[in-house]
């Protein structure tokens, strides 16, 4: 699976450099062009010349050659790898990618990188057990990147517990899995993401709390399950950095919904995970309305339902997941949905549980099929629950 495949190996500052020689060793026998970034702290844990002997490209360490001026290029080294594997990741390496600091070769390549990022951290269990380094994991995982989680064991300090960097032969396990994903290769996704704004006049809208962060962590998701995502995003701070995720930016429910019929007919599987506006005004102010008397009437009328629309318009190869954000009846009303839009999935999450719902990084699922069948998630990142949810439609899906 990691035949021809381009790695980025980082290596950090940690007793644990030692282990990144035989990761070399394993990655190149097994087919990979591994190119090696060590930071300053690595060079008094092993050596360039071992891993560049190992690797058989030459060790970068620094942005240029004094000698000669030779510049190595971290834009071309982040466009270069098919992915960038931090290994072992110190507690400062991890501190400075998660605050954005470009201090030296490794993190301006990890910057410049349009590929996955996989981080396997190394150090002593007091280290990774802090406050601020959990905090700095949890920031690197909610910009998509991914960890390997250590070992518990003995360490370097004599204590025992987690901190150990997985071995060699269990990170390329982990590899050849990743790489051997694809399961929705050459697939046509849809993906509705964010809110949308329903302009009441030229400044001021109707809206809700939707960040996008869910829609485009689930575009994400599919997108590395080998995918080809038509992303059509409502307002979002939220980007994507994949090739194979075109997004497709609206402002308005009608707006959304003229895009998502443009594209529906061509797509194997659709997950309607924007929080789409029920109501917008009847009318819309050429000019701003200024405020007159103590109140403000609004005839509000109903927006085009898209998901209810395009269940009616399903083809029978065709695999509709919708969304289900309730305060009351959850399960109830989420099962009726399934009926009344023609889903073959839906996802619940309810307002009633801690850290799910708007504005959150994390979020908590249940997932009910067609059959009234529940599968319950704990709560996770919205990456983690992006990955359940992809996973599942992976495991229903018959298309």
């Amino acid at each position: 699976m990691l035949h021809g495949k381009k790695i980025v190996l980082g290596v950090c500052g940690s007793i644990a450099a030692y282990k990144s020689a035989l990761l070399i060793r394993l990655l190149t026998k097994a087919g990979a062009a591994v190119q090696v970034i060590m930071t300053d702290a690595a060079l008094d844990f092993i050596t360039p010349l071992t891993l560049s002997t190992l690797s058989k490209n030459p060790v970068l360490n620094k942005f240029s050659h004094s000698e000669t001026g030779e510049w190595n290029n971290h834009v071309d080294l982040g466009l270069w790898a098919d992915l960038v594997l931090i290994a072992p990741a110190s507690a400062n390496t991890i501190a400075k990618m998660a605050n954005g600091y470009c201090d030296n070769l490794l993190l301006a390549t990890y910057l410049s990188a349009k590929c996955p990022v996989l981080i396997a951290p190394a150090m002593d269990l007091d280290m990774y057990a802090h406050k601020s380094t959990q905090d700095n994991i949890e920031k690197l995982k909610s910009y998509g990147n991914q960890f390997l989680d250590p070992d518990s064991g003995e360490l370097a300090s004599g204590l025992v517990g987690a901190g150990r960097m997985q071995e060699p032969e269990e990170i390329l396990a982990y590899l050849n899995s990743y790489f051997d994903a694809g399961k929705l290769k050459g697939k046509k996704v849809l993906v509705t993401a964010g809110p949308t704004y329903e302009a009441i006049d030229p400044v001021r809208f109707i809206g809700n709390k939707s960040t996008g962060k869910m829609g485009y962590a689930i575009a994400e998701a599919m997108a590395n399950q080998g995918a080809i995502v038509e992303l059509v995003s409502g307002p979002s701070h939220e980007v994507v950095n994949n090739a194979q995720i075109a997004v497709h930016k609206v402002t308005s429910a009608e707006e959304m919904y003229n895009k998502c019929i443009d594209l529906y007919g061509e797509m194997d599987i659709a997950v309607f995970s924007a929080a789409v506006a029920d109501y917008k005004p009847d009318t819309v102010a050429d000019q701003k309305i200024k405020k007159d008397g103590n109140a403000l009437d609004l005839k509000l009328v109903k927006t085009q339902d898209i998901a209810a629309a395009l269940g009616k318009l399903k083809k029978a190869k065709q695999f509709n997941v919708g969304f289900a954000l309730e305060t009351e009846n959850e399960q109830r009303n989420a099962q009726k949905k399934i009926e009344a839009k023609n889903f073959d999935l839906i996802v619940l999450n309810s307002l009633n549980d801690k850290g799910a719902g708007f504005g959150h990084d994390t979020n908590k699922i249940s997932i009910i099929d067609k059959n009234n069948k529940i599968e319950n998630f704990e709560l996770k990142t919205k990456h983690e629950v992006a990955k359940d949810i992809v996973n599942t439609i992976i495991n229903v899906y018959k298309g």
